[in-house]
C-alpha cells in the first residue's frame, strides 16, 4: 500500500442539498430543498445528474427528491462519516489543520504536528471562519455494485451532529449490524434566529419508510447471516478500510480540493496571516516537487 495516500471507498457519485451557480462571473452555492445525484462528470453548465437521480425522483412527489433508500458500507459508524474540525487553504483546499476538539495534525513550517484542539471559536489559527465542521459520509444506493459509494460531504453541524448521532445509535441496536440496516436519508428543515426565520435544510438518517425498528433490526440480522454464510467477511472489510483512512496524514484527493473551494469557500478570502501563508506556499512547492519527481 502507497504510505501518505489515504485509501478511501470508491465514488460512484455525489449527493448533495444545493447546486453551484454563475453569478457576474463568480461561482456561488446555492442551497436547495431537495437532494440532487450527480455523476462524477463535469460540463460547463455544472455537474452531470447520475441516472439513479432520475430513477428515485420518477416515485417522488411532486418530483422532489427528499428521500434516498440507502445502505452502509461499513458496520463501524465512523468509518461511514468521518466528521472533524478542518481548516483548508482557501484556494488549494488542501487540509492545513484536521482536529477533533482534543487534539489536531496541523501543517506547520517544520512539518505536520500534533497540537492541542480547542475546536474553531476557541482557535487562533483559525479564527475568522477558517476552520469549520466537516463531514464525509458514504452510502450505498441502488444495487449494482457493492463496494461503490455515493458522498455527501457538508460542514453544517446539523447534519453532522444529525448523521454521528443516527448512526451511532442504529449501530449500537443492531448489536453492531450497522451494513445491513435498511436506511434512507431524509431531508428535514427548520428556522433559527441565525437563519433569520427562513428555513435552512439538512441531512437526517432513518429506517426506511414502513420498516419499524424491530423490523429493521431483525432483517439485518438475517442479512448479515445470509452474507456470512455465502463468505463475505463484513469485519474484514472494516478492519481493511480503517487501515486504508489512516494511512494519510489527512484525507483528501486532488478532485476534492476544487470542490471544496466551489462548494464552502466561493466568497472572496479573508487576508491569509503571514504565518499561515508562508505554510500553504511551503506545501504547495513540497507537493509541485514531488509531482516533478515522480514525473
Amino acid at each position: 500500500m502507497i504510505k501518505g495516500l489515504a485509501i478511501t471507498p470508491p465514488v460512484l457519485g455525489r449527493i448533495s442539498i444545493g447546486r453551484v451557480v454563475e453569478k457576474n462571473g463568480i461561482r456561488l452555492p446555492q442551497k436547495d430543498d431537495q437532494f440532487t445525484i450527480t455523476s462524477q462528470i463535469q460540463e460547463k453548465d455544472g455537474w452531470v445528474l447520475h441516472p439513479m437521480d432520475e430513477e428515485l425522483r420518477k416515485d417522488a412527489p411532486n418530483s422532489k427528491l427528499r428521500t434516498i433508500p440507502v445502505r452502509m458500507l461499513f458496520n463501524d459508524a465512523d468509518l461511514n462519516l468521518r466528521a472533524e474540525y478542518t481548516m483548508f487553504d482557501r484556494k488549494s483546499g488542501r487540509p492545513v489543520c484536521v482536529g477533533n476538539g482534543d487534539t489536531c495534525k496541523r501543517l506547520t513550517q517544520s512539518g505536520v504536528q500534533s497540537l492541542p484542539c480547542p475546536g474553531p471559536t476557541l482557535c487562533e489559527f483559525g479564527k475568522g471562519g477558517l476552520c469549520k465542521p466537516y463531514g464525509r459520509l458514504n452510502v450505498k444506493v441502488g444495487d449494482d455494485d457493492d463496494l461503490g459509494t455515493f458522498i455527501f460531504r457538508t460542514t453544517g453541524y446539523n447534519s453532522i451532529r444529525t448523521l454521528a448521532a443516527r448512526l451511532s445509535y442504529y449501530q449500537a441496536v443492531s448489536g453492531g449490524l450497522l451494513a445491513y440496516m435498511p436506511l434512507e436519508l431524509k431531508l428535514r428543515g427548520k428556522s433559527t434566529t441565525q437563519s433569520h426565520r427562513t428555513p435552512i435544510y439538512y441531512v437526517d438518517l432513518v429506517i426506511q419508510e414502513g420498516v419499524s425498528l424491530q423490523e429493521a433490526v431483525a432483517e439485518a440480522r438475517e442479512k448479515a447471516r445470509q452474507v456470512k454464510e455465502e463468505g463475505v467477511d463484513q469485519a474484514a472489510l472494516d478492519a481493511t478500510a480503517a487501515r486504508g483512512f489512516g494511512n494519510a496524514l489527512f484525507e483528501y484527493d486532488e478532485d476534492e480540493m476544487s470542490q471544496v473551494v466551489e462548494e464552502f469557500y466561493s466568497t472572496a478570502p479573508r487576508e491569509e496571516s503571514p504565518d499561515h501563508s508562508s505554510v500553504v506556499s511551503k506545501l504547495r512547492r513540497d507537493i509541485d516537487s514531488a509531482k516533478s519527481i515522480s514525473g
